[in-house]
């Protein structure tokens, strides 16, 4: 089967997109399994609000001794914010795979090293091939990089989980609840479920 293109059209603008259902997030974990590092950056990003250029930064003593519902603080690059991360059981039991394939790491090491040099951290870029690759893999039609794994958690949290608006906008700090919908690629699908809701 041809895998299909993820490419733009010359001249669109580019924005990807979440991924939107829990069976090609299933498929996607499947597929990681025996790639500890994938798999573990994959669920840390589908169950948070970070962005890829955060997610690379986190350093193993930020989370290794966390356990389900606890929290760290991790300042954003973007906004340079200090932000408030709780983790839930799935990720840890991810993390604490990743840990027993790194015997020996250091509490400042990069939790997600780049495959380059000692304790580099995974680049931007380089998550943005995989997760590509990623949704290529199990046919996924459409445009997804590195910021699909931020989306993807706004977008279950919204459609599936019910997540209220303020709190998304709280988690992704926009300024408006139609900022939130637009970014989540919901804001079209709510209004013409509105329509199709029957008085």
């Amino acid at each position: 089967m041809e895998k299909p293109n993820n490419r733009p059209k010359a001249g669109d603008i580019i924005k990807v997109e979440p991924i939107r259902t829990a069976k090609d997030i299933s498929l996607i974990k499947k597929m990681l399994a025996g790639k500890q590092r994938d798999l573990a950056i994959f669920t840390l990003g589908i169950n948070t609000a970070l962005r890829a250029s955060d997610l690379s930064k986190i350093r193993v003593g930020m989370v290794k001794y966390l356990e389900p519902g606890q929290s760290f603080l991790i300042r954003e690059q973007k906004t340079k914010k200090l932000k408030d991360i709780t983790l839930n059981k799935t990720v840890l039991n991810e993390i604490g795979k990743l840990l027993v394939t790194m015997p020996g790491a250091a509490d400042d090491d990069f939790l997600f090293k780049s495959k380059k040099g000692t304790n580099r951290p995974l680049e931007v870029s380089s998550l943005h091939r995989m997760v590509k690759g990623w949704c290529s893999d199990i046919n996924l039609i459409g445009n997804y990089g590195s910021h699909s794994l931020r989306k993807t958690f706004g977008y279950v949290h919204r459609t599936i989980f019910n997540t209220d608006i303020p709190t998304l906008m709280t988690m992704f700090n926009h300024s408006t609840q139609k900022q939130t919908l637009t970014y989540l690629c919901i804001s079209e699908l709510e209004v013409k479920n509105a329509y199709l809701r029957e008085i």
